[in-house]
Order: structure tokens, then C-alpha cells, then sequence
């Protein structure tokens, strides 16, 4: 016997396809609420377009720090040649 053959078991075998029907029209429901897709789909994208925009930008400053740092570099080691120029004269006097 492959079904149920009492009434406690036929009631449960009864709520078991109710709740599937329930939890597939809810499916069903979400699928066809197109704003609510819409919208999670906009969110999703928004959030995307600014996880990629803040990764941009992050390359962007290294890219001017490392652009910026050569004349830092030379300017620092003009200041120190000129430091050592004046220490050197002064204990020459």
C-alpha cells in the first residue's frame, strides 16, 4: 500500500500539500511582484556600482601618492644636501 490508510494519516498527508501550496504560491507571488524585483534588482546594482566606485577611488589616491612621492623624495634630499652644505661650512669657520 502505497498512500495512507487512516484518517490521523490522510490529515497530516492533507496539511503537508497545504503548506507546499502555500510556500509555492508565495513563489509564485514574488516572482510576479515585478516593482519588488525591480527594486532588489536596482538596490543590487546600486550597491555593486558603489563598492566599484569606492575600489576606483581607492586606486585612484595610491595612484597620486606614489605620482606625488618622487618630488617629496627630491625635495627632502636637496633639504638635507643643503643641511650638510651649511653644518660642513660651519665647522670649517
Amino acid at each position: 500500500m502505497t498512500g495512507p490508510e487512516t484518517a490521523p494519516e490522510i490529515q497530516q498527508e492533507i496539511e503537508q500539500t497545504r503548506e507546499r501550496l502555500g510556500q509555492t504560491v508565495e513563489q509564485l507571488a514574488a516572482k510576479a511582484d515585478v516593482k519588488a524585483r525591480a527594486r532588489a534588482k536596482a538596490d543590487q546594482m546600486r550597491a555593486r556600482a558603489r563598492d566599484r566606485a569606492a575600489e576606483l577611488s581607492s586606486q585612484v589616491r595610491q595612484g597620486e601618492l606614489a605620482r606625488y612621492r618622487w618630488p617629496m623624495a627630491v625635495t627632502a634630499t636637496g633639504l638635507l644636501v643643503i643641511a650638510a652644505g651649511l653644518i660642513w661650512r660651519q665647522r670649517e669657520n
